[in-house]
């Protein structure tokens, strides 16, 4: 069974761990299965294309390459790396609060 991640798509978050460590980014893409993310501009790797359409010189692209959802951390909108904790709010929904700040997290 999949266990709930606490990063969601379009989360700001810093890197806590690895060669791309106290850098900020977006993530663009959560894989799940793998408990990976995407985060733009980090972890960057060199993938060498071929001839194609979408790029017709080819050669050397820069791509991210996932990070392991463990090395990463969400900022708060007070702009601080923060825990991640859920709570029901007034509609009995559950949201995602910063346990730093106790804010909702967007």
């Amino acid at each position: 069974m999949l266990s709930k991640l606490h990063i969601k798509k379009g989360d700001t978050v810093k890197v806590i761990a690895g060669d791309s460590k106290n850098q900020q980014g977006k993530v663009l893409k959560v894989l799940v299965e793998k408990s990976k993310a995407i985060v733009e501009g980090i972890n960057l790797m060199s993938k060498h294309t071929k001839p194609n359409a979408k790029s017709p010189q080819g050669g050397i692209i820069k791509k991210e390459a996932p990070v392991h959802i463990s090395n990463l951390m969400v900022i708060d909108s007070t702009g601080k790396p923060t825990r991640v904790g859920r709570k029901l709010d007034d509609k009995n929904k559950l949201v995602r609060i910063s346990k730093k700040s106790g804010e909702v997290i967007k």
